[in-house]
């Protein structure tokens, strides 16, 4: 037989079989919010097995250690937002005095919202494995966001957490200075429970750490809404890169029918997560929005003096000086309007990208515009897809300009009808 390789030109094919495996693994739901899931398990939240296993084998069960510590912890935030209630009900009643209340309630309200996200995460784990496995996303760089995300967040509530106990001690050592440091502490920190209540060391450890519980618990919603936004981005994400490099190419209907339905699925995913995080969303939202006002309307009031009815300022012992309460609220109130402002725009990108579609479909060349592509534009405008607060608010750009509207109506009532009081204001610490 005649050798044709000299005259017959040999053609290889320009993508090789090994280009078309993707170099590393796609990335999950489970690997991507592996670490967020490790760190509310860490303050009793999302009490979920099989966190390091696979998919299949994540459950929720009652009788676990994991649910045990989220009873526990709960029983005790009721046991301190019964106390903060108690002192309201016995002393002269002002808003920064029932701000306790609302701080130790809302944690509570949380811990419960969290234990309905627990009961749903199984069935939300599997639902996101089925997506991922249809339709793989190789996203690199989601997993180290929302890992590197955690660390920043929570490394900013730890740096306002210890400014607001070296606060706490500077104020008792000139409140009680006969006092030992740590006893001094607690009763001037948390007077809710030590007015009634003879001070003992473990009392004082139970509810200082239930006080950091609750600290972190309010950071873990925001936190937990952030992870949770990464990942339903980076899915709509991954379906608009194969629409962008296909915008004005001349694409047969199949391309246009199993993208639509890609997206749809992205879609899909993201109302069922919002099914069962919706909850944590309304509470953040409100929370976030009542203690920004709270410490505007402190700040516009009685300036930033962060000062209580003790005052170390003439104190040189201290770490700062005794401007240690100015700087704690001059943080707090930065990181929380940032940590607030972050929550809601990286929440409203789901939104944005579920809208990214439309300008492509708009400009499929007319030889080529098909149904498919009409149900796709339909499926597009007419479907709102974004994360909701109990569907009483989506989570959109235009929120946060609603919010900040919101916040200065409040300031500037509350301005005008608040009327002055003698005697200095204590600005009561919760953070």
């Amino acid at each position: 037989m005649k050798n044709t390789s000299y005259w017959m030109p040999i053609k290889r094919n320009k993508v090789d079989v090994s280009e078309l495996k993707p170099a590393k693994s796609p990335a999950t739901f489970r690997e991507s919010l592996r670490a967020t899931l490790i760190i509310g398990q860490a303050f009793s939240l999302i009490p979920v097995i099989g966190v390091f296993r696979s998919t299949s084998d994540v459950r929720f069960t009652w009788l676990s250690w994991k649910f045990l510590y989220l009873f526990l912890s709960l029983c005790g935030q009721i046991f301190i937002t019964i106390m903060c209630i108690h002192k309201v009900v016995n002393s002269q009643t002002s808003l920064n005095g029932t701000t306790p209340i609302i701080f130790y309630s809302t944690t509570c309200i949380t811990m419960l919202m969290f234990l309905q996200v627990a009961r749903k995460w199984p069935d939300l784990a599997r639902y996101a494995a089925k997506i991922e496995e249809l339709d793989p996303n190789y996203d690199t760089k989601l997993t180290y966001k929302c890992n590197g995300t955690c660390a920043i967040v929570l490394a900013l509530a730890l740096l306002e957490h210890i400014l607001s106990l070296l606060s706490a001690f500077a104020s008792a050592m000139v409140c009680f200075p006969d006092m030992s440091l740590y006893e001094g502490f607690v009763k001037h920190f948390y007077p809710w429970v030590f007015n009634y209540l003879p001070y003992s060391p473990l009392l004082g450890f139970m509810t200082q750490f239930l006080h950091f519980q609750s600290t972190f618990i309010w950071n873990f919603s925001d936190l937990f809404v952030i992870c949770m936004s990464y990942y339903l981005t980076s899915r709509l994400e991954h379906v608009n890169m194969k629409l962008l490099a296909a915008q004005g190419k001349y694409l047969p209907e199949v391309f246009w029918r199993t993208t639509r339905e890609e997206y749809g699925r992205a879609a899909q995913l993201v109302r069922k997560v919002d099914d069962v995080i919706s909850g944590v969303i309304f509470i953040s939202f409100a929370n976030n929005l009542f203690f920004i006002c709270l410490q505007l309307f402190n700040t516009l009031e009685h300036g930033i003096k962060g000062t209580s009815e003790c005052s170390s300022r003439n104190q040189g012992s201290t770490v700062f000086g005794g401007y240690e309460a100015a700087i704690y609220f001059l943080f707090s109130l930065i990181y929380l309007m940032a940590r607030s402002i972050a929550v809601s725009l990286i929440a409203s990108q789901v939104n944005a990208a579920s809208n990214t579609p439309a300008p492509v479909l708009y400009d499929v060349p007319s030889p080529v515009y098909c149904v498919e592509v009409q149900r796709f534009l339909d499926q597009v405008n007419g479907d709102k897809v974004a994360l909701s607060g109990l569907q009483f608010f989506s989570v959109t750009r235009g929120l946060l300009l609603t919010v900040a509207g919101t916040i200065v109506t409040y300031e500037l009532v509350m301005f005008q009808f608040n009327s002055p009081q003698d005697g200095a204001t204590n600005t009561t610490q919760v953070h």
